[in-house]
């Protein structure tokens, strides 16, 4: 199975598998960002896994697309971050341990591709819809602020 195969299989429940798990996917010298923070070298990506198993019960992506890039249109990342290999277009679904309410969420995910490993991840999402949403009172605002902009 490639990379890419593996990826998949890891996300398809991020709460089954142990951060060790992240070394077959992940280089080393992974450069893992998301809307919350950048995280560089696997050691720092296998923390931020192990925080987000201690408090999810369920993580599930469900991976739609699975695009791959034409070397001509792909964006040059600085250092030894090579070009976006693989677009995933994929729906996640959370359940926190201390909530039984689902936070169900698109994204899209940039992966850059170098031999067997991964050395590029970008996920792009709504941290809105993720997060500020949920929260009682800000949630209400929130909604409002889109309702009004929705017109």
């Amino acid at each position: 199975m490639d990379v890419i195969g593996r990826f998949c299989k890891i996300y398809t429940d991020i709460c089954q598998i142990s951060p060790d798990d992240l070394e077959h996917i992940y280089a080393d010298d992974i450069l893992f960002i998301d809307p919350i923070t950048t995280h560089h070298g696997i050691d720092e990506v296998k923390r931020y896994f192990s925080n987000l198993l201690t408090q999810a019960e369920s993580c599930k992506f469900d991976i739609a697309d699975i695009f791959t890039c034409s070397p001509n249109g792909a964006k040059e990342y600085p250092s030894s971050h090579s070009k976006v290999t693989h677009i995933a277009n994929w729906t996640m679904t959370l359940t926190l341990k201390d909530s039984d309410k689902q936070i169900t969420l698109d994204g899209t995910t940039q992966l850059g591709v170098s031999g067997d490993s991964i050395i590029y991840h970008k996920d792009y999402y709504d941290l809105g819809e993720m997060v500020y949403e949920h929260v009682p009172i800000l949630g209400f605002v929130v909604k409002k602020i889109k309702g009004k902009l929705a017109k």
